[in-house]
């Protein structure tokens, strides 16, 4: 865990924490020896306790995803950081990839309020720090890792607009929900016109060629409105699945928490 008020800190854990850039590549190139790919195990599983240990201790989360490319004078910034700041409001820790952009102007938004301001960084050649807002963050080397975690503790998922990333997450979140390894929890894009040419191709190509159902297709809520999103997420995510605002779950001393 590390503060927002220790950005020093934030910098140095992150290059002491840095691997060569061709480790993960290595890892994804086929078969290995084996005592390299028991220790890669070793190590993804302990990224994941991290991760677990965390994160754990949370109340119900939004995860919110985006751009790292957008800076604060988008307009996008300023909605996300409005979003950030509503979701706060009704109760909810605000999750993100941790990373600059519409991520940055979520966490920003919670922040403003006082909200709760989590996130899960990944580290990249092209090294991606965390941004200053948040609360508690870790900085994973595998995407997978780091998908799993922005689902797992979430109960909505909130997409600015953004690229590869963005769409990654997406539809690893649509796939769970029409497969139903996790709940029917509200998926909202924030961004009309801009997500108008992908809802085209869904419906039109895929729902058209029986390829996805209709339902899949309408489980997507799209607005421009942060009061709107936060509002599906509430009504939906809070009184259909009976989520609570209930105590949190205690620290164990002898479970190093």
């Amino acid at each position: 865990m590390k503060s927002v008020a220790n950005t020093d800190a934030v910098s140095a854990a992150v290059a002491k924490s840095e691997v060569p850039a061709n480790n993960e590549v290595r890892f994804l190139q086929g078969p290995q020896p084996r005592r390299y790919e028991l220790f890669k195990a070793l190590a993804i599983f302990w990224e994941l306790m991290r991760g677990f240990r965390t994160f754990h201790f949370l109340g119900p989360c939004v995860t919110v995803f985006g751009s790292a490319r957008f800076g604060e004078n988008n307009p996008y910034y300023a909605l996300g950081r409005e979003v950030g700041a509503r979701l706060a409001r009704a109760g909810f820790t605000v999750m993100t990839g941790g990373g600059p952009g519409l991520m940055e102007a979520a966490n920003r938004g919670a922040k403003d309020v006082g909200g709760l301001s989590v996130g899960c960084n990944i580290q990249l050649p092209q090294e991606q720090l965390p941004n200053p807002y948040l609360d508690h963050w870790i900085t994973f080397h595998y995407f997978f890792v780091r998908k799993l975690m922005l689902v797992k503790y979430s109960y909505a998922f909130i997409a600015l607009p953004g690229g590869f990333g963005t769409l990654d997450e997406i539809f690893e979140v649509a796939t769970l929900i029409q497969t139903e390894k996790i709940k029917q929890f509200p998926l909202v894009l924030m961004g009309t016109e801009f997500w108008k040419p992908l809802l085209d191709f869904l419906r039109d190509r895929l729902v058209a060629n029986g390829m996805i159902d209709q339902k899949d297709y309408d489980h997507f809520v799209v607005t421009d409105s942060a009061e709107e999103a936060v509002r599906s997420v509430t009504d939906i995510a809070m009184k259909q699945f009976g989520l609570s605002y209930g105590p949190r779950i205690k620290r164990r001393w002898f479970l190093w928490e």
